[in-house]
């Protein structure tokens, strides 16, 4: 009973658990056919990082051409999809980073002005690249210490878009910072809505595979590992060493 692809097909899904084996079962309505000029270690890496990026900063955060948007943890894999995804919807993106080299990263992937907040004053930083302002959208997939500081640096009526806390504290926010700025504390949890909402987010992750299949994405691969190593690929991952996307291939790939 199934439409749409059939066997043979090239298609990227997500499968939520069990994605690292050389076989794995998943409902239809979870694959996305990738065109020939798409490689299949860059389609692995376009639906939870790309998907995020894509609902968090159209659906949630209604980022439109002209806006700020400020990226926390930006060299990650989570973080680059969002540099990269601002950046095509035509927002000036200010990556956030804790390090020169990931953050020359960010500018060859869209970033337009950096911020290394391992020495720089977040919070005035953001003031100063936004002449006071502050910006209108903050994609945070980091929290801990730079939470509060990048909220009280949001323009007025700004979106703070809570992703992730690869920091690994989950921080405590003064609620009047909301009320003084006008401004929206805003949860992004893709996998939920891209169970409630399949339509879109499959609509979603077309897009993605479009703008990859036509060049105006670049999505950056730190490091392909054989099937075999997913274990060290995983430590880089928890370790912080990945800039971009980590991917397991089989070894017959």
């Amino acid at each position: 009973g199934v439409t749409g692809v059939k066997q043979g097909d090239r298609v990227l899904a997500n499968v939520r658990w069990n994605g690292a084996r050389e076989k794995t079962v998943t409902l239809a309505a979870n694959l996305t056919p990738i065109p020939d000029n798409v490689s299949f270690d860059a389609a692995s890496g376009l639906t939870i990082t790309y998907g995020t990026a894509m609902h968090g900063l159209a659906d949630r955060g209604q980022v439109k051409a002209g806006d700020t948007v400020a990226v926390l943890g930006a060299a990650g894999g989570a973080g680059l999809a969002a540099v990269e995804i601002a950046a095509l919807m035509g927002a000036d993106v200010i990556a956030c980073a804790s390090s020169a080299e990931r953050l020359a990263i960010c500018k060859a992937h869209g970033a337009h002005d950096v911020i290394n907040y391992a020495r720089e004053d977040l919070k005035q930083r953001l003031r100063d690249l936004t002449g006071g302002k502050g910006a209108d959208v903050v994609y945070d997939c980091v929290g801990g210490d730079f939470a509060e500081p990048a909220f009280r640096s949001t323009a007025w009526e700004g979106r703070y878009l809570v992703v992730g806390f690869a920091a690994g504290e989950i921080p405590r926010m003064p609620l009047n910072l909301a009320l003084l700025k006008g401004a929206s504390l805003v949860g992004v949890f893709w996998g939920e809505f891209a169970k409630r909402n399949p339509e879109k987010n499959g609509a979603n992750i077309a897009q993605v595979v479009e703008w990859v299949a036509e060049g105006k994405l670049r999505p950056h691969i730190h490091q392909v590992y054989p099937l075999s190593q997913t274990r060290q690929a995983l430590e880089a991952i928890d370790k912080r060493q990945a800039a971009g996307k980590v991917v397991i291939a089989p070894q017959s790939a």
